[in-house]
C-alpha cells in the first residue's frame, strides 16, 4: 500500500510518500480502506519532534480520524463484516485479546493511540482492532465520519464529563475555527449552554455565528475579560473551553464568574501558562480542570447523538495523501475553518 510516513522527526521534508507493507489483522481486527483521514495538531506537533506520546517510534504513520470501508477481518472477527463503511476510535483502551494492538490501554500512562503511537490513516489501509470501529450510516459521509473521531470525543468530554456544563449556562470557546471548538460550539447550544465564541478573524467570526454561537469576537486585537463581561451583563462566564493554552489563559480566567471553571484540553500556543493572579483564582473560587482521555464507553454514545442529531461538521479542505506536507503547512498557518482533509 502506499503510505506518507516519516524516518526522523522534523519539518515537512522529512515526510515520504512510498511503498509500505499492507497491515495484517489479528484475529480480533480489521483492515479498514482509507476513504478519508482529518488532520489534528498532533500530527504536526510529533512529526516536528516537539513531543512526542509515550510509546512512539520511527517510522510512523500519522492519522488518528480515520473513515472508510472494511477490506480485510480477523478469524474470530463477528461484530463488523467487509463491505461495511466504518469510522475508527482512535483510542486503544480496553482492546480485547486477539488484536495485535491488545495491552496498550493505560489511560494515564502509555495509551495507545492509532495514529499517534500506532500506524494510522495517512495510508491507503489502517488496521483497527473491531471493537473500535462503528458503522457509518448511510446519510453521513467519509468525510464527515473521518472529521468526527478527535473533535467531537475531546468537546464532549470536556464540556459534559470533565466540565459538567449545564443548559442555562454560559460557555466562553475559543479558536472557534478549529475542529474541536467547532464540534464543542454545537454541543454547548445543543445541551442548552449560551455560547460566546473567539478566534484570530473577523471572518472565523461569523462562520462560528452560523454555527449556532450567540456572540462572537476576535481575541488578537479585543479585551477577551472586557468582551465576556460586557456581554454576560458583568456577571462573567460559567466556563471557559481551552485549548489555546497560554495566549488567552490568564484572560480567560477572569472572565470567570465566582466559581467559575476552565476546562484545558490542549496547549495549542505553549506549554506554559501563567495564571495571572492566585489571590482572584482563590478569592473567586475558580477551578481549572485538566480534561483526561475520554473512554471506551464514550465513544459509541457520542457517535450515535452525532449521527442522529442536526450537526454539522465544516470540511475546510481536501488534500491528495501525497500532499500531506502541504495540507500540514496549511493547518499551522491557522489558514483554515473546521478540519483539513486526506484522501488516498
Amino acid at each position: 500500500m502506499k503510505a506518507l510516513l516519516y524516518r526522523e522527526t522534523g519539518g515537512p521534508d522529512v515526510l515520504e510518500y512510498v511503498d509500505v507493507a499492507d497491515p495484517q489483522p489479528g484475529p480480533r481486527d480489521v483492515v479498514v480502506h482509507v476513504a478519508a483521514a482529518a488532520l489534528n495538531h498532533l500530527d504536526v506537533v510529533q512529526r516536528n519532534g516537539w513531543f512526542l506520546m509515550d510509546g512512539f517510534t520511527l517510522p510512523h504513520i500519522a492519522g488518528m480520524d480515520v473513515a472508510g470501508t472494511i477490506v480485510a477481518v480477523g478469524s474470530d472477527v463477528t461484530h463488523v463484516r467487509i463491505g461495511e463503511r466504518v469510522v475508527i476510535d482512535p483510542s486503544l483502551a480496553e482492546v480485547p485479546e486477539g488484536s495485535t494492538l491488545a495491552g496498550r490501554g493505560d489511560l494515564y500512562g502509555a495509551l495507545g493511540v492509532i495514529g499517534a503511537n500506532a500506524d494510522g490513516g495517512y495510508a491507503e489501509l489502517c488496521l483497527a482492532p473491531e471493537t473500535h470501529v462503528h458503522v457509518i450510516p448511510e446519510h453521513i459521509t467519509d468525510h464527515v465520519a473521518a472529521s468526527f473521531p478527535s473533535a467531537w470525543l475531546t468537546a464532549h468530554h470536556a464540556l459534559f464529563d470533565r466540565g459538567n456544563l449545564s443548559a442555562g449556562e454560559t460557555v466562553m470557546i475559543h479558536a472557534a475555527g478549529s475542529g474541536v471548538s467547532t464540534a464543542a460550539i454545537q454541543l454547548a447550544k445543543a445541551h442548552g449552554a449560551t455560547v460566546l465564541a473567539t478566534a484570530g478573524t473577523a471572518e472565523k467570526c461569523e462562520a462560528a455565528l452560523a454555527l449556532g454561537a450567540d456572540f462572537a469576537s476576535t481575541n488578537r486585537d479585543v479585551d477577551i475579560t472586557g468582551w465576556a463581561r460586557e456581554v454576560t451583563d458583568g456577571a462573567g462566564v460559567d466556563m471557559v473551553f481551552d485549548h489555546v493554552g497560554p495566549a488567552l489563559f490568564a484572560p480567560s480566567l477572569f472572565a470567570l464568574k465566582p466559581r467559575g471553571r476552565l476546562v484545558n484540553c490542549g496547549n495549542t500556543s505553549g506549554d506554559t501558562a501563567m495564571i495571572g493572579s492566585l489571590g482572584h483564582l482563590f478569592h473567586m473560587g475558580i477551578s481549572i480542570i485538566g480534561s483526561d482521555p475520554y473512554r471506551y464507553s464514550e465513544f459509541g454514545a457520542v457517535w450515535r447523538e452525532f449521527t442522529s442529531g442536526n450537526f454539522h461538521t465544516p470540511i475546510d479542505s481536501v488534500f491528495a495523501l501525497a500532499d500531506g506536507a502541504a495540507a500540514q503547512d496549511k493547518m499551522l498557518r491557522g489558514d483554515f475553518f473546521g478540519k483539513i482533509l486526506l484522501e488516498p
